[in-house]
């Protein structure tokens, strides 16, 4: 008896824009029931390939078999189809319709082939979000009024309302919490048991390890490894195909001896009611501070509040021993800190601006002359930020949404390096940017300090707090359980007090 033949595959695909070969003849094949995770690096060509599977890009050469019969995606429509959907990570919802109307727009149930029938509508969103394990959803809610996470399951239950066979998933847990992770993947879970296959992309290696059962590795355009196994292929291979070299968590050495003299940065007895209890820390001149615990345990809360952003309920920030004017902004940033947020594009950078603007934003006082604006000394002291960080590409006039996610995030470091801040807060500072790009951050964020820079650092992933900081403040729901120096901790450790805690250290 003949082998069932893959449900997708991609053969020889190639695609060109002006200058740029995005894919250069790449193979994918996906069996239905499985989690295929695609792996490459911002620019190796993975959107562009999955934009191919949806019909949103023609290739200019290769074949494309569907179930074993050769197709033609003319469209996204087709390829839904086909039952081909894609769950972009700039989840294309419709904030002022419900979530009912999101879910079958564009195939509405209808009444005398013209009226739609709103009760049927919502009656079938409600079961499919039951199937997703989301009954809470109400369907006639509107869709702007969801979190993240709920838009993500919105988005889901929209391919669900099609003949699916196979989703594409293009960084689904990229704003999203432990927990929210958990239920993604047991709704993936139920989906590839029910014979639907998956293609999971994501830049958490850690996920790929959990959840998939192959991968396919693109750099450059071209498919450098395809089907090995998830589980077991080694985390450092993996990694070394995707960028050319061996780098996992590639953390650059700590100063020898720990840092002396007065803090630069003094927090005593701040606290937030319902968020986080009174916190003392200090952070010295060329040292680099982690926060590490679960998301709810205040990171991002006392981040926020030491920036002014958040008012205290009681405590004192205070910058090269001068009290600052809590929650207060301003204040924070005429005291030399700079925040880069968690959520960068929505609060950190002018996506339609170009990288100059971006950069010179918080120091436009320095470039205004009689009223008028130097444009030509804020493109230059722009672009010796950039080059500082070696953002590229180096052209200040880009627009800064076409940048990668590490270089957007470099972006913001350098308005605050052009600022000449003396404490940087840096938060979730390589969410959504690929491992190669991470090495740089890293050596970046280092080399500031190096430079004098006082950095508190929070993130998710432990590995990273560990690497990046020189001593490490361990928080369970709102209150330091543990301090000591980064070299005295393990993953293990840590997980062990944010889980259970422990008494204050």
């Amino acid at each position: 008896m003949a082998p069932e033949p893959p449900l997708l595959s991609m053969s020889g695909i190639t695609k060109s824009f002006p200058g740029v070969r995005a894919l250069d003849g790449v193979d994918l094949e996906v069996q239905a029931g499985e989690v295929h995770c695609l792996l490459g690096q911002n620019g190796a060509g993975k959107s562009t390939l999955i934009k191919v599977l949806a019909g949103a890009h023609q290739p200019d050469g290769g074949i494309i078999t569907w179930r074993g019969e050769p197709v033609t995606l003319r469209s996204p429509i087709a390829a839904m189809r086909l039952g081909i959907a894609t769950i972009y990570q700039e989840l294309d919802l419709v904030e002022h319709l419900s979530v009912a109307e999101n879910v079958h727009l564009g195939h509405e149930p209808t009444a005398a082939g013209f009226v739609v029938r709103r009760r049927s509508a919502r009656a079938s969103t409600a079961q499919l979000l039951k199937r997703l394990g989301h009954a809470e959803i109400d369907p006639a809610r509107l869709v702007g009024e969801l979190s993240a996470a709920q838009q993500q399951i919105v988005s889901m239950a929209r391919a669900l309302s099609h003949d699916v066979r196979l989703i594409v998933m293009d960084e689904p847990s990229a704003a999203l919490d432990p927990d929210e992770v958990d239920n993604l993947f047991r709704i993936v879970g139920d989906l590839t048991a029910d014979g639907v296959a998956v293609v999971y992309i994501s830049h958490r290696l850690e996920e790929i390890r959990r959840i998939g059962d192959r991968v396919t590795v693109l750099k450059d355009g071209r498919a450098v490894a395809g089907g090995l196994p998830a589980k077991t292929t080694p985390t450092r291979d993996v990694v070394a195909m995707m960028t050319g070299r061996n780098v996992e968590y590639v953390f650059p050495d700590r100063p020898v001896s720990a840092p002396e003299g007065t803090p630069v940065l003094e927090v005593r007895g701040l606290a937030r009611d319902g968020e986080f209890e009174p916190l003392d820390l200090t952070v010295h001149p060329g040292e680099i501070v982690g926060l590490a615990g679960l998301v709810g345990s205040g990171r991002s809360e006392i981040l926020e509040t030491i920036y002014g952003a958040r008012k205290p309920a009681a405590g004192q920030v205070s910058v090269d021993g001068r009290p600052l004017r809590t929650g207060s902004v301003r204040a924070a940033v005429r005291a030399g800190l700079g925040l880069a947020p968690e959520e960068r594009k929505a609060q950190a950078l002018l996506m339609l601006e170009s990288v100059t603007r971006n950069v010179s934003v918080s120091s436009m006082s320095r470039f205004s002359r009689g009223g008028w604006l130097d444009r030509s000394a804020e493109r230059g002291a722009a672009r010796a930020a950039t080059r500082e960080l070696s953002l590229r590409p180096d052209n200040p006039s880009a627009p800064v949404r076409t940048l990668s996610g590490g270089n957007q995030q470099k972006a913001v470091l350098a308005r605050w390096l052009l600022r000449g801040c003396r404490v940087l807060l840096l938060d979730e500072p390589t969410r959504g940017v690929d491992v190669g790009a991470r090495a740089e951050l890293y050596a970046v964020i280092r080399r500031l300090a190096d430079e004098g820079l006082a950095v508190l650092l929070v993130s998710s992933e432990v590995p990273e707090v560990l690497g990046l900081a020189d001593r490490v403040l361990v928080l369970r729901e709102g209150r330091v359980v543990h301090t000591a120096p980064a070299r005295e901790l393990d993953e293990h450790r840590v997980l062990d007090l944010v889980m259970e805690g422990s008494p204050a250290s």
